[in-house]
C-alpha cells in the first residue's frame, strides 16, 4: 500500500467514559504513527465527554442513539476499521457481519485463543477473561478472585460474545493497596498506548 493511502476509521464511543482511547487514536494519527484519517466520531448520546475531544480536533461528529441505525451510518462512512472506545449500545450481529475483522473491541480482561482455553499471566498463573463485564465490574473481579495481574485484549469483535482474534493484550501487576481506581489508571495508560500500536500495524 502506498504511504499516501490512508486508511479510514470510525472511532465509536459513549457516555461511558471519558474519551481517553479516542486522544490516543487522534494523537497518533497527528503524529503520523497512524496511517489513517478519523472518518467521524460516532456517539449514542450528544453529551458523551470525548466528543469535546472530537470537537477540538474538527472531527466529524455523529451520533447514533438507535442500534438498529448503526450499520446505516457505518455503510455511509466506508471505514477500513471500526475501533469501540468505551461504546457502550449492543451491536447487532448484522453489523458484525458486514464489518468481518473490521470492528476492533478493547475489553478489560484476557481473552483466550480458544473458548475453552486460558491466558496465563507472566507469573504463569492464569489470567482472567471477565467474560460479559464492563470496566469497573471487571477491574473489582481482577481483584476480588485476587489475581496477580490485571489486563486487557483488543480484540476482532465476532457473533461469539466478547470472544474473537485477539490482536494484542496488556498486563498490569496487581498492588497490595490497589482500589478499583489506582489500578485502572495504570492500566488505562497502557490501554492507550495498546490501541496506537495495534491501528499502527494494521494501517501499515
Amino acid at each position: 500500500m502506498s504511504q499516501k493511502t490512508k486508511l479510514k476509521l470510525a472511532i465509536l464511543v459513549s457516555d461511558a467514559g471519558t474519551g481517553t482511547n479516542l486522544q490516543a487514536i487522534i494523537d497518533g494519527v497527528e503524529a503520523g504513527k497512524i496511517n489513517a484519517e478519523i472518518s467521524a466520531v460516532v456517539s449514542d448520546k450528544e453529551n458523551a465527554p470525548a466528543l469535546e475531544r472530537a470537537k477540538k480536533h474538527n472531527l466529524k461528529i455523529e451520533i447514533c442513539p438507535k442500534k438498529e441505525a448503526l450499520l446505516p451510518m457505518l455503510q455511509k462512512l466506508t471505514p477500513d476499521f471500526v475501533c469501540l472506545a468505551g461504546w457502550k449500545q449492543i451491536i447487532l450481529d448484522e453489523v458484525i457481519t458486514a464489518f468481518p475483522n473490521k470492528i476492533l473491541n478493547l475489553h478489560p480482561g484476557l481473552i483466550p485463543d480458544a473458548v475453552d482455553g486460558t491466558v496465563q499471566n507472566p507469573d504463569g498463573t492464569n489470567a482472567l477473561w471477565n467474560k460479559s463485564m464492563l470496566t469497573t465490574k471487571a477491574i473489582q473481579n481482577f481483584l476480588d478472585l485476587k489475581s496477580t495481574y490485571a489486563g486487557s485484549s483488543i480484540h476482532f469483535l465476532t457473533l461469539n460474545f466478547d470472544f474473537g482474534p485477539v490482536l494484542v493484550r496488556v498486563f498490569e501487576k496487581i498492588e497490595a493497596r490497589d482500589t478499583v481506581d489506582s489500578l485502572y489508571a495504570r492500566l488505562k495508560k497502557k490501554e492507550n498506548e495498546m490501541y496506537v500500536e495495534v491501528l499502527e500495524k494494521l494501517c501499515q
